[in-house]
């Protein structure tokens, strides 16, 4: 699919950035703070690699980044990423293997989308599903007092998903970048402080 060619698509490709979705997370992470030099990061969905890029940078080299999805990228990537073609939500060894000397992850971002059918309610059925299996995914790697980002597409479904990670963050904020396409209906959660499973 041809990529979507406006001034930030333009500027991605300037800034050697792998897509022009860097800028939302640029965008949320200005507003919201959500990374911090030496944490590791688990980026979900990651290809092309532009917000696994942006992570690394912002983390530095005392932290880490791995960025997993079953796509893979031809983008190259510093040496404090790992970029990893595998399901995220298969629990394979090679998966396992790359998650264990990093977690549990100070951050967990998610830019999956499910591919559009075009039919409203169903997108944004199959979002909602994407979300909760990320969601599943933090709970199970989520440092205490970490962040957690994930897009959404919009609709009642946000209200329903904003209700099930409510009691599992210290604050959750709905966000739409100036970067989203104006016709996009993509939405982002932000969770910050995660306050673990037990309470």
């Amino acid at each position: 699919m041809k990529q979507y060619q406006d001034k930030y698509f333009k500027r991605a490709k300037k800034e050697n950035y792998a897509a022009r979705s860097v800028y939302k997370l640029k965008e949320m992470d200005k507003r919201f703070q959500i990374f911090r030099k030496g944490q590791t990061v688990l980026d979900l969905g990651a290809a092309p690699g532009s917000w696994t890029q942006f992570a690394g940078e912002r983390v530095g080299k005392q932290g880490h980044v791995l960025g997993v999805d079953i796509q893979e990228t031809k983008h190259s990537f510093p040496d404090n990423i790992t970029f990893l073609q595998a399901d995220v939500f298969s629990d394979s060894p090679e998966l396992l293997e790359a998650i264990k000397p990093l977690a549990p992850f100070d951050v967990i971002i998610s830019d999956m989308a499910p591919k559009t059918t075009g039919i409203k309610f169903a997108d944004q059925a199959h979002s909602l599903e994407l979300c909760e299996r990320a969601f599943e995914v933090a709970t199970k790697y989520l440092k205490k007092g970490g962040n957690f980002a994930v897009k959404i597409f919009e609709g009642g479904e946000i209200n329903d998903f904003r209700n099930l990670i409510r009691p599992r963050f210290g604050k959750i904020k709905n966000f739409k970048p100036h970067s989203s396409r104006a016709e996009s209906k993509e939405l982002f959660i932000v969770a910050l402080g995660f306050k673990g499973i037990d309470e």
